[in-house]
C-alpha cells in the first residue's frame, strides 16, 4: 500500500516537472486574409516578374505573429469576387482575431462590362459592405483600402484615375467607423514624388529587346519591386490604425513619400546633386606626410551647409597617409585592396569592408600594402 501510494507521488511530481519544464505551446499566428484584385492577387513564376502586392505582404510580418492568405483575383470587382463565389473561400476559413483586408476598384469603374461594374456612390459601397459584415459576422477586424494608383502622368502631373471609387471607400469608412488604408493617396504621393520616368521602373514596363515573349507596357501592374513598395505602403498604413501591429513588423516601413514632398522639394534652399567620381579625380601625393601618390575624389566640396567632409582617396602602391594628430572624430571605410592601419601606436591589417574609427586625442596613419590600390571612403565633421 505504502509503496503503491509512493509511486503515485513519484508520478504526479514527475507529471508536475514536466510541466514546468517542458516546451511551451506558442500561440498560432492570426491569419490576414486579402481580398481584392489583380494589383494585389498571387502569380505564378511564368508570370514573373509581374507581383500582387499580396506576394509581399509576409516579408513584412512576423510568420510566428502573422499568417497572409491572399485571395485576391485577377479582373475581379468587389461584385464579381462575391458572385463568381471567391468570397466564399474566405468565408470558409476566417474567423475571430483575424484581420480582412479589402481592396477594389479597378474593375468596378469598368462601365462597358456589366459583370463588374458597380456605380460609385451607392452600388459600390454597398457590395463592399458584404465583406465589412462578414468579417464582422465571424468576429474579424475588416480593414477597407481603397485602390492603388496607376501610374498615369499627362505633362508630368499624375492624375486620379480612381475619383469617385476613391472616394466611396473613404465615405464608406468613415460612415461605418471602418479602418481604412488611403492606400489610394499614399500611391499617389510615392508615385509623384518619383516621377514620370523613374515610375516606370516599378510597373510592367518589360521591353521588348530583353523578353520579346512578354514584351509590354502595363501601368497598372507591378513589377516584382512595385510589389514590395505598394506592401509597404499598405503595412505603413495599417500600423497607422493599430500601432500594436509594429512589434510583430520585421521590416522597415518608413516608405513612400509625404504629401507634401514636392514643395518641400522646391522648398529646398539647397538642392540635392550627383557628383561622379570621374569628373573629381585629383593627382596628390601622399597627404600629412604619407609616401607616394595618390587620388583624392572631394565629392561636394563645395555643397554648402554640409555637416560633415566626405571623401573617396584612393593610394597607389607604396603610397599612405603620414601619422597626425585629430581634434576631431574621423571614419575610413575600406572599399578595395588591402592595408596596414597604425592607431595610437597599434598596427591593424584591414581590408575591403573594414571600417576604422578614429577619435579626437588620437593619432592614425594607413598605408596600402599589396599589388592593389587601397580605396578608402572618409568622413568628418565639418570645422565651424
Amino acid at each position: 500500500m505504502v509503496r503503491g501510494l509512493i509511486a503515485c507521488v513519484v508520478l504526479l511530481l514527475s507529471a508536475a516537472t514536466a510541466a514546468a519544464t517542458g516546451p511551451s505551446l506558442s500561440p498560432a499566428p492570426r491569419r490576414v486574409f486579402i481580398a481584392g484584385d489583380s494589383t494585389a492577387s498571387h502569380y505564378g513564376p511564368e508570370r514573373a516578374p509581374r507581383e500582387g502586392w499580396g506576394m509581399a505582404l509576409q516579408s513584412f510580418l512576423d510568420p510566428s505573429a502573422w499568417d497572409v492568405r491572399n485571395h485576391a483575383q485577377s479582373g475581379r470587382s468587389a461584385r464579381s469576387f462575391i458572385e463568381q463565389g471567391w468570397l466564399d473561400g474566405v468565408a470558409k476559413d476566417l474567423r475571430r482575431g483575424d484581420v480582412l483586408l479589402i481592396q477594389f476598384g479597378h474593375n468596378d469603374e469598368k462601365i462597358e462590362d456589366p459583370a463588374r461594374y458597380s456605380e460609385p456612390r451607392a452600388a459600390f459601397p454597398a457590395w463592399l459592405m458584404r465583406y465589412v459584415a462578414l468579417a464582422r459576422e465571424r468576429g474579424a477586424t475588416p480593414l477597407l483600402i481603397t485602390p492603388v494608383a496607376r501610374r498615369k502622368f499627362d505633362r508630368g502631373q499624375l492624375l486620379d484615375t480612381h475619383g469617385l471609387y476613391a472616394q466611396a471607400v473613404r465615405d464608406l469608412a468613415a460612415r461605418e467607423r471602418i479602418g481604412l488604408i488611403d492606400l489610394n493617396a499614399s500611391s499617389m504621393d510615392w508615385l509623384r514624388a518619383l516621377g514620370d520616368e523613374p515610375s516606370k521602373l516599378f510597373f510592367m514596363h518589360v521591353p521588348e529587346a530583353r523578353t520579346p515573349d512578354v514584351a509590354q507596357t502595363d501601368d497598372t501592374h507591378f513589377h516584382a519591386r512595385g510589389a514590395v513598395a505598394v506592401a509597404c505602403l499598405v503595412v505603413g498604413g495599417w500600423k497607422a490604425l493599430d500601432p500594436a501591429l509594429a512589434s510583430t513588423v520585421v521590416r522597415d516601413t518608413d516608405c513612400g513619400a509625404r504629401p507634401t514632398a514636392l514643395a518641400d522639394r522646391a522648398a529646398q534652399p539647397h538642392p540635392s546633386a550627383i557628383a561622379h567620381g570621374t569628373d573629381l579625380a585629383r593627382p596628390q601625393v601622399g597627404p600629412h606626410g604619407g609616401p607616394g601618390t595618390t587620388i583624392a575624389y572631394p565629392f561636394f566640396a563645395d555643397a554648402p551647409d554640409m555637416p560633415f567632409v566626405f571623401r573617396k582617396r584612393a593610394l597607389h602602391k607604396g603610397a599612405g597617409i603620414g601619422l597626425h594628430p585629430h581634434d576631431h572624430d574621423e571614419i575610413y571605410y575600406v572599399l578595395s585592396g588591402r592595408g596596414r592601419y597604425i592607431l595610437d601606436g597599434v598596427s591593424h591589417d584591414v581590408s575591403a569592408g573594414d571600417a576604422l574609427l578614429t577619435r579626437s586625442g588620437s593619432t592614425h596613419s594607413i598605408h596600402q600594402t599589396g599589388d592593389d590600390d587601397l580605396v578608402i571612403l572618409i568622413v568628418y565633421p565639418t570645422k565651424r
